[in-house]
């Protein structure tokens, strides 16, 4: 399996994704035979959209506009037409099974990172709890001492 380059962005890795399926889902046994190239086809549409509703200024820019609506139908279409391959070669419903599992597995990411995050904010806020009890005990040895200090002193 040929691997799809990372260099590659937006709509050229799409195209580059849709070429490697369409030259492989014949021979495919297994889903797992086309996973890579089923990534860089998600990840290509993803940037393609995340290029369209970026918040550039696009005053005068007609020409980075056309191109980013029709990069977007390009890569619509690409989605399309994969679906309808992957439905057709590995049985109806397939192609929603995998966005679906693949929906899934994205939320379950973001929930981790928002519970590291949180396990991070509580551990920070124990180690400031912590200083700050050591610190007032700290500083309240220290007053012990200053008043045990000038205690032995004004005796003499």
């Amino acid at each position: 399996m040929e691997p799809i380059s990372a260099a590659l962005t937006g709509i050229a890795l799409v195209q580059k994704s849709v070429d490697f399926i369409k030259s492989n889902i014949a021979t495919a046994n297994d889903i797992k035979d086309i996973a890579g190239a089923l990534d860089g086809l998600f990840a290509g549409e993803k940037q393609v959209q995340k290029e369209r509703f970026s918040d550039k200024s696009m005053l005068g820019q007609t020409k980075d506009a056309a191109t980013k609506v029709i990069d977007a139908k390009l890569a619509a279409e690409a989605m399309h037409e994969m679906r309808t391959l992957i439905n057709h070669r590995f049985g109806h419903g397939t192609f929603q099974q995998i966005i679906a599992e693949r929906n899934k597995q994205i939320r379950e990411e973001k929930q981790r990172i928002a519970e590291q995050k949180r396990i991070a904010r509580k551990q920070a806020q124990e180690r400031k709890e912590l200083m700050m009890v050591v610190g007032s005990v700290g500083g309240g040895i220290a007053v012990f001492f200053l008043f045990v200090f000038v205690f032995l002193i004004s005796g003499q």
